[in-house]
């Protein structure tokens, strides 16, 4: 086949482009350009980033030994649009984004992928720890450490008969394995670790300069309404929050609730970060549960498996079978059944709190 391998720089795409190689495919390098120093107004690009100049050296240092056709797409515009201005207007919202998703959802496997048809591939492989069934069936990967199905449940079933993630059946240390076989350049390369277009991990910071009209500047105040604090943008705040609140009340306070029309940070104790259901909206479905199937959701990447029943369609209300701590709005949820991602959807509100 000609497949079109998605190439960021790193260890992981690297071997992912090799393997497809010595498999017989066609393979074609494309590196996506999303963003630059300037339009994300950073100064400098850490070496736990990704994106930067370096990485397309290795990019195509990687491709020269493959002796495959190496190619830069230019995609900032699609990026800032569709990630960028996403992660800041949901902070201004109140809610904690995972721009992550949002890349692949869109800008991975939506934008990309229709570009790799365009260079006539029938795939597009990607770097991720996940794996596809012959029957079209998105699974965790076997490496559990590295597993990122939490991360592609915006992909269409449509979208996933033409991905290929060849790594989805390997751990870490075998793909750093074939990666000193073959000596490529990146096989030593560290893991990038930021948000790409954050390498500092400052999202505040971000906002500040993405969005300098914003005044999110209000009041911390505790359950019953009583103010104990000021604070200087709400986005500055997530749920579940310890350190950085600006407040001594002699015990361990955590941000439980973030009010986006009124500017107010809300803090409380950690048994009120416990809640026993959640909403959620945009699901997308790979498949329906059975009538008793047994189902888990993860609320966070790495996250607990949680025992769960859910409701619903486009909109689902997920229910626990205990209390899940610090439901974040604007993150995912994802539902498993088994090692299978069945769904994942944007959470909208956190339900039910434990008392």
């Amino acid at each position: 086949m000609r497949v079109v391998a998605a190439m960021s720089g790193g260890v992981d795409s690297s071997v992912t482009a090799a393997l497809l190689m010595e498999q017989g495919h066609e393979v074609i390098g494309v590196h996506m350009k999303l963003h630059d120093a300037v339009s994300a107004g950073i100064d400098d690009f850490s070496s736990k980033s990704c994106c930067g100049l370096d990485d397309v050296l290795d990019c195509r240092r990687v491709a020269d030994r493959l002796g495959i056709p190496f190619y830069v797409m230019d995609l900032r515009e699609e990026f800032q649009k569709a990630v960028m201005d996403n992660f800041a207007d949901n902070y201004i919202r109140g809610l904690t984004p995972n721009p992550c998703i949002q890349c692949n959802g869109i800008l991975k496997f939506r934008i990309l992928l229709n570009r790799a048809q365009a260079l006539g591939a029938s795939h597009l492989a990607t770097g991720h720890y996940a794996q596809i069934t012959p029957e079209n069936t998105l699974m965790q990967a076997v490496d559990q450490q590295k597993d990122q199905s939490y991360f592609l449940f915006p992909i269409t079933s449509q979208s996933l008969a033409k991905i290929l993630f060849p790594l989805g059946g390997m751990t870490k240390s075998q793909v750093r394995e074939h990666a000193l076989r073959l000596g490529l350049v990146t096989a030593s390369k560290p893991e990038s670790q930021d948000v790409c277009f954050i390498p500092d991990n400052n999202h505040t910071a971000f906002i500040d300069r993405f969005r300098p009209e914003e005044d999110g500047s209000g009041n911390i105040i505790l359950e019953d309404g009583t103010i104990v604090g000021q604070h200087q943008g709400f986005w500055r705040y997530t749920i579940g929050q310890r350190k950085g609140l600006g407040v001594a009340l002699g015990a361990r306070q955590y941000v439980i609730d973030i009010d986006a029309q009124s500017n107010t940070v809300m803090i409380g104790n950690n048994d009120s970060l416990f809640h026993r259901s959640l909403t959620a909206t945009k699901v997308n479905w790979f498949r329906r549960p059975k009538n008793g199937e047994k189902l888990t959701a993860r609320i966070r990447h790495r996250g607990y498996l949680h025992p769960c029943t859910l409701e619903g369609d486009d909109s689902i209300t997920v229910s626990f079978q205990g209390p899940v701590r610090a439901i974040t709005p604007g993150q995912a949820v994802v539902i498993y059944s088994g090692i299978e991602v069945l769904a994942g959807g944007w959470i909208t509100k956190a339900m039910e709190k434990v008392s």
